[in-house]
């Protein structure tokens, strides 16, 4: 019998781009493994991405002392700009209405006086409330802003995160890819080595029988 040939060892796959191998597909023993090469830069990329995402879910409803410390100067300023300019309308107001009730009766002690002025400090009231509802609803506004740029960004870092994995997954496979193709091709040359072995074997046998017939007729 002829002897069947060595199955061949596994066959293990690589990818490299511009001369440097990024990604390879092995085994060892029992297990197969696949693995991408990240060059110094990548890594860092990678890590930072990483380590920023984290953080970023981890205090995505935390606001820091000095967030509120800017929030609340934000706030100051524009509940000091509001009052200014309610004072400038109203005080004119005032002014105009005392000078001109003191020039027509000579003093405020009237009714006139009054009901005016009262009216006006009504006005300003409600436009001082105006002005607490507006400082709400600013206060609302810098929150909502902070949480969607937050969002946003959080969005980001997936993003580029999702499109690195699917990179390094792309390339894994193609090593994957590049393993099982060497592999058939072993298969299919360890196969037609051992269907050729056997023909030969048959070949050989029905040689041998031949010969021993003829043998075997000449002696009788």
């Amino acid at each position: 019998m002829s002897k069947k040939s060595k199955y061949p060892s596994y066959s293990a796959g690589t990818v490299t781009v511009n001369g440097n191998t990024v990604s390879t597909s092995s085994k060892k023993k029992n297990n197969v493994t696949s693995s991408y090469n990240m060059s110094d830069v990548e890594k860092s990329i990678y890590d930072g991405i990483q380590d920023n995402l984290a953080s970023s879910l981890a205090n995505l409803y935390t606001i820091s002392d000095e967030k509120q410390k800017q929030w609340n100067d934000e706030l100051d300023a524009y509940k000091k700009a509001g009052m200014e300019e309610i004072k400038s309308i109203y005080t004119p107001m005032v002014n105009d209405l005392r000078d001109n009730i003191a020039a027509r009766f000579g003093n405020l002690d009237n009714s006139i006086f009054m009901d005016n002025l009262n009216t006006i400090t009504d006005k300003q009231s409600e436009a001082v409330a105006d002005l607490s509802e507006s400082l709400l609803t600013k206060q609302d506004e810098l929150y909502t802003e902070e949480m969607r740029n937050r969002m946003n960004y959080i969005t980001l870092l997936s993003n580029l995160n999702t499109a690195m994995n699917n990179n390094i997954l792309s390339y894994m496979q193609m090593a994957q890819s590049n393993s099982a193709s060497g592999n058939n091709y072993n298969k299919n040359a360890y196969q037609a080595n051992g269907s050729s072995s056997s023909l030969n074997g048959l070949y050989s046998t029905i040689g041998n029988l031949g010969s021993n017939f003829l043998s075997f007729l000449a002696s009788s």
